[in-house]
């Protein structure tokens, strides 16, 4: 038998599995918890990846894309991963110069095995990424090349993930998401109908994801789109901090639903939402769909590099 094409190898199962969770800390008050299995989606673009990455994938039509991200970035690994299935050159641009002598952690030798030109740069750059001369700079070397942004989130992006929402119409008055760079809640919450809800969690500290996700509904969408919230209480101390309570909360989730929970996005998400259903946050009939985003071997690195 023939191998397929490169496109049908990046072929999604879609629209990815909703199933009831039966839990008691959510029907002691009278609320539905569904679990959205974007992790589903494909083996080597799950979830959120796959959605946010496909249009700026369509929108390159083959050319070379350049792209940022940290040590265990799965964004890189997934646009890594894109390029071998589809046959296009990869670059990732890295934070953390020191990273280019040290021996290549597993994220970064799966993004390098797959073809990916690994470009590390110091801090100060990185953070100074999207200024137009530090951006040509960091694209001199390459020649002619799309640029992704961190974690993907960009218009198009937002655009893609408006079919998360409409695969949710109908489904759940309560849509959640965990939250690192804002494309997946943009573009969630404006697709799902009118009298439902989009709820993000943030995994990281700072308050600036609000602004961020407005910025993506103006860009994509021309302004505000869809019925949105964040609550920013869970985040655990800061992007890819965790806390001994966390993770017994996310094995004992694990135990109940059979459910392989990712700590840094995922973890906090559900937490959040068990927190949020005790303190009777969504009343009595509700029904709330957690969209998984990941699987427990991803260790994410997709949100802005802070100082």
């Amino acid at each position: 038998m023939s191998a397929p094409p490169p496109a049908a190898r990046l072929r999604p199962l879609l629209p990815s599995p909703v199933r009831q969770a039966d839990d008691e800390r959510f029907a002691r008050h009278g609320v539905t918890l569904l679990l959205k299995r974007d992790d589903l989606i494909h083996p080597d673009l799950p979830g959120n990846k796959w959605r946010k990455l496909a249009p700026n994938l369509a929108a390159a039509a083959g050319r070379p894309v350049l792209t940022f991200g940290g040590a265990y970035s799965n964004h890189l690994r997934a646009t890594a991963a894109a390029g071998r299935l589809l046959g296009f050159r990869t670059i990732g641009v890295v934070r953390g110069d020191e990273l280019a002598h040290r021996p290549l952690n597993p994220s970064l030798a799966r993004c390098a095995a797959d073809g990916m030109r690994l470009h590390f740069v110091d801090r100060a750059t990185y953070r100074a990424k999207t200024d137009p001369a530090v951006l040509a700079g960091l694209l001199e070397p390459y020649g002619d090349c799309v640029v992704v942004p961190e974690g993907g989130s960009n218009a198009l992006a937002a655009r893609g993930c408006v079919a998360l929402g409409r695969e949710l119409r109908g489904v759940a008055d309560v849509a959640a998401v965990a939250c690192g760079t804002g494309g997946t809640l943009a573009g969630l919450a404006a697709g799902l109908a009118p009298g439902q809800r989009a709820l993000g969690i943030p995994v990281l500290r700072g308050g600036f994801l609000g602004d961020a996700v407005l910025e993506l509904q103006r860009e994509a969408f021309g302004g505000p789109a869809g019925d949105w919230w964040l609550d920013e209480r869970f985040h655990f101390g800061g992007y890819a901090r965790t806390t001994p309570a966390l993770h017994a909360f996310a094995k004992d989730f694990e135990d109940r639903h059979g459910l392989p929970v990712e700590r840094l996005y995922v973890a906090k998400m559900l937490h959040a939402l068990t927190v949020l259903a005790e303190e009777g946050a969504f009343p009595p009939g509700s029904t709330v769909a957690a969209v998984i985003t990941g699987r427990p071997d991803e260790a994410d690195d997709d949100v802005p590099d802070k100082p």
